[in-house]
């Protein structure tokens, strides 16, 4: 029997208007862990070997390799704003990018980079240089999750929205208070491939937007002309696009994903078992001193086009600051078999 992850669930959002179907359905899923995840919006996975990385792209994916992950359960969507909303609602929670930085700890930083904000992308009128991505990436003081554009911006009507401008430390955060954890690359690449080991898309090998869009991505001249012809500026309502072949949706495009793994430019060429990436000191031997050792993410964004960005791939992963959010940078967690509750 599979529970479909739009079913009505007590306690949820929506409330089923049978009680007695709801009565029923409670009692299905109190005795079913792998239903009760899976009503939950987290989809079981068994694990298994694949191929990570690509040695066909860009050069920080490869060596490919041999990886074998264990079990786990992965959320079928990224975090909302909703979700998010709720965490800090029952928390008091405060993101890195709502509070300034010390000065006596950051004496060189410039005071306007010193405001509490995060980078928000800035749709130039003309094409640029694309090797200075400075002229599309600006700080503004007051973006925020709750301000994405900065201030006067909200994210009324885009509850559905993922959450933005979160810090890995944010996303450490809710993950703990929602009972789970940051995948692992290896974790996050095993789920976003969906089966299809060694493709190229989560979806396949080809892309033929004719054939129906399978992500939100970038349509026209990076950076300054957006034709949004999947439906979307920006990013879209999670589930827009359909889901790969373990059910997860956006694993390509919408945002970036944080994952648990440390930065560093490249894999080891060697198999491996449940790999956790690089230690913090390694990481920081290829970080810029003054920005410190950096994260992974993962999955592309709204923002990633061919010409520019070929990255809404599974093997696909850039670097992203540790205190630094943006507004195409969000996540979605794991929970370890045995924890579903």
């Amino acid at each position: 029997m599979h529970v479909s992850l739009k079913t009505p669930c007590p306690g949820g959002a929506r409330r089923p208007g049978n009680i007695v179907w709801a009565l029923c359905l409670y009692t299905l899923l109190a005795t079913t862990p792998a239903l009760a995840s899976e009503a939950e919006g987290f989809i079981p996975l068994d694990g298994g070997t694949f191929t990570m990385g690509s040695e066909a792209h860009y050069r920080e994916e490869a060596a490919t390799r041999q990886v074998t992950v264990g079990p786990f359960l992965i959320k079928a969507t990224e975090v909302t704003n909703a979700e998010f909303q709720a965490f800090v609602e029952a928390t008091g929670y405060v993101t890195t990018a709502e509070q300034a930085l010390d000065p006596a700890d950051y004496p060189d930083v410039p005071p306007d980079l010193l405001k509490a904000g995060s980078m928000v992308f800035a749709e130039p009128a003309e094409k640029q240089n694309l090797q200075d991505f400075r002229q599309w990436w600006r700080y503004v003081p007051g973006a925020n999750w709750r301000a994405p554009s900065g201030p006067g911006s909200t994210i009324q009507g885009k509850e559905d929205h993922p959450v933005v401008h979160v810090s890995p430390e944010d996303a450490r955060a809710y993950a703990k208070w929602a009972g789970g954890r940051l995948p692992s690359e290896a974790e996050w690449e095993f789920a976003a491939r969906g089966g299809l080991d060694g493709a190229t898309y989560t979806w396949g090998d080809s892309y033929d937007p004719s054939e129906g869009w399978k992500a939100n991505t970038w349509q026209g001249l990076f950076p300054n002309v957006d034709l949004a012809e999947d439906g979307h500026h920006g990013t879209a309502p999670v589930g827009s696009f359909p889901a790969n072949g373990y059910g997860l949706y956006d694993m390509a495009g919408n945002v970036w994903e944080h994952v648990a793994d440390w930065w560093v430019p490249g894999h080891p060429a060697r198999e491996e078992i449940d790999p956790q990436g690089p230690p913090e000191a390694i990481a920081a031997s290829f970080a810029n001193q003054a920005v410190g050792p950096m994260h992974v993410v993962k999955g592309g964004s709204w923002l990633c086009a061919p010409s520019y960005c070929l990255r809404y791939r599974p093997a696909a992963r850039q670097s992203a600051e540790r205190s630094l959010g943006s507004n195409h940078i969000g996540f979605r967690i794991v929970k370890d078999v045995g924890e579903e509750h």
